[in-house]
């Protein structure tokens, strides 16, 4: 982390094990309006902004872009599904993650495609004073979400950096593929169940089985 001055995180499947309640919410809210959605797609998908999701689906089976209306009704309906399911816990190895990225003295910053309100509450609940807002980019700023590199652009420009002085953290093709077109050197954590090749073909520099591996991966730059 010598050159880097801040650490990027994507947030679900990163900081909280929270896609298997997502990709459930996904596939099983979508069948009430006529879509159909996969646990495997919402995966494939993950990190993409709601909207964005919504509207590949409306696509492929209303044959049609769905109205901003339909885009919110849909939402809701997702994530009232998504708050019906057990609380997300935080990923295995985020604390220990968090803490070595912090006594480096980087700056933490979050870049996520979710909107989920009770998703981003749970950030100072369980990560206490490692985030802040001038410090986030959610799925609700950006116009192009991921896998365009709009967020991660963004982020860079919030956190006062350019490119190379970041490391981003991601577990999704979606993201790495963001991460990767924004310039940033890419430390993908396979935390969910997609295959390594996937990670990597999306522009993934690293690709790690888990946090405690990416903690360890990062203090060995120094």
């Amino acid at each position: 982390m010598t050159s880097a001055r801040a650490i990027l995180f994507d947030m679900d499947g990163v900081l909280f094990d929270s896609m298997p309640n997502h990709a459930y919410s996904w596939s099983h809210a979508m069948t009430q309006f006529g879509l159909v959605m996969t646990e495997e797609e919402a995966y494939i998908n993950e990190g993409r902004t709601g909207s964005g999701t919504i509207n590949i689906l409306a696509q492929r089976f209303w044959h049609r872009d769905a109205t901003e209306e339909e885009k919110v009704r849909i939402y809701k309906a997702k994530t009232d599904m998504f708050n019906t399911l057990p609380p997300v816990k935080p990923m295995a190895g985020a604390h220990e993650l968090l803490e070595t990225v912090k006594a480096a003295g980087k700056k933490i910053v979050l870049v996520t495609g979710s909107a989920q309100a009770s998703v981003l509450n749970n950030l100072e609940h369980h990560f206490p004073g490692y985030f802040s807002v001038d410090l986030m980019v959610t799925g609700s700023d950006v116009k192009h979400g991921k896998p365009q590199p709009e967020p991660y652009l963004m982020a860079l420009r919030k956190a006062g950096i350019t490119a190379s002085e970041a490391i981003v953290i991601e577990n999704a093709p979606l993201g790495v593929a963001s991460a990767h077109a924004a310039g940033i050197f890419t430390v993908a954590a396979n935390t969910g169940p997609l295959p390594d090749a996937m990670l990597r073909d999306a522009g993934a520099d690293v690709v790690l089985p888990n946090l405690f591996e990416v903690a360890r991966y990062l203090q060995e730059l120094d």
